[in-house]
């Protein structure tokens, strides 16, 4: 197991850089101010943090629309990547990611040991802050909500993104095929050196979908964009077919299921909330984890990491994900 040396005493200092959330404003108003070090509490684990991925739900945060709402000020960071400084269950210098509901975008993060994770020897620290909430959700949307088996075949909408590219892997290491929607050549590209067997774009998707199925139709669909899209995604399920519900990213609204369809095709809508699911259960983020390691030793599960800016830059990387130009997973470096 590797291990490095932290670079920094935090017992010899009294404060550290954050990214907060002053007014609930959006992205433009985010700022980088300095704080009290974290001061872990009992049974917490103290981590020097290193990278920090940029994740949809500190969009949401910076404007007061997450279903968690912390009152400002706050620090933003949902995943997080760096070296164990003090801790039970993990030893000092031990390369960790970690996740939690908001907090991860500082120098330190203290923070209990269910949601901090070994990182596999080199794994980098950029790849360690994009795995944890994009892939324990894709883990658990595929295996748990979706019960994807080998052989079956997986639409994957919205997937040159950072849940998208962590679908189409999990996929794959889950024995399935996968067809990456998305709205360019240029994702398609991204998708396909992402994973994908086969890429799609979003116009006309459903008939390019059944020319790909010989007219079957796919054995699961993960949305995360929601919309317009949503009708043709369930007219794409073959019999028996899921259709996994993880976000609305177009912003067009929350769409409307006639169950009538549900019925005639044999067909489910299956809502996917892992972090509702996953933070109330002990022990099953570290099982999930469990799972995924295997697809990081073997290789097919290694996000890919898109622009990676200064911890400055941390509203500037969240705009880019408003305006849905994020290829991959965006990742802020707190130190080299």
């Amino acid at each position: 197991m590797q291990r490095v040396a932290s670079l920094r005493d935090p017992a010899n200092l009294a404060s550290m850089r954050a990214v907060r959330v002053q007014t609930t404003t959006g992205p433009s108003d985010v700022v980088v101010e300095e704080v009290p070090d974290a001061a872990p509490g009992d049974g917490e684990v103290l981590v020097e943090v290193h990278s920090v991925g940029v994740s949809f739900p500190d969009l949401l945060l910076s404007r007061g629309e997450y279903q968690i709402k912390p009152e400002p000020p706050f620090t933003l960071g949902v995943d997080y990547a760096g070296v164990v400084v003090s801790g039970p269950g993990f030893e000092p210098g031990q390369r960790v990611a970690g996740v939690g509901p908001y907090g991860g975008a500082s120098e330190l993060v203290a923070a209990h040991p269910e949601g901090i994770f070994a990182l596999p020897d080199g794994t980098s620290y950029d790849e360690g802050a994009a795995l944890p909430m994009n892939y324990l959700t894709a883990l658990f949307a595929l295996a748990e909500r979706g019960q994807v088996r080998e052989g079956e075949t997986v639409l994957v909408h919205g997937a040159a993104g950072g849940v998208g590219t962590a679908t189409l892997q999990v996929a794959k290491g889950l024995g399935a095929r996968t067809i990456a929607v998305v709205s360019t050549e240029e994702k398609a590209a991204f998708a396909k050196g992402a994973g994908a067997d086969e890429t799609v774009l979003v116009d006309g998707f459903r008939d390019a979908v059944a020319g790909l199925t010989g007219g079957r139709g796919v054995d699961a669909v993960l949305d995360v964009v929601g919309g317009d899209l949503f009708t043709d995604s369930l007219r794409s399920l073959a019999p028996q077919g899921r259709l996994l519900v993880v976000g609305f990213a177009s912003g067009q609204g929350i769409p409307e299921v006639k169950v009538n369809r549900l019925l005639l095709n044999n067909v489910d809508v299956r809502g996917v909330g892992w972090g509702a699911y996953a933070m109330v259960r002990p022990g099953y983020m570290q099982q999930q984890w469990q799972q995924l390691v295997p697809m990081i030793e073997s290789g097919v599960v290694k996000p890919p990491i898109g622009k990676v800016y200064p911890l400055e830059e941390f509203g500037a990387a969240l705009a880019e994900m408003d305006a849905r130009g994020t290829l991959g997973k965006s990742v802020v470096r707190v130190r080299d």
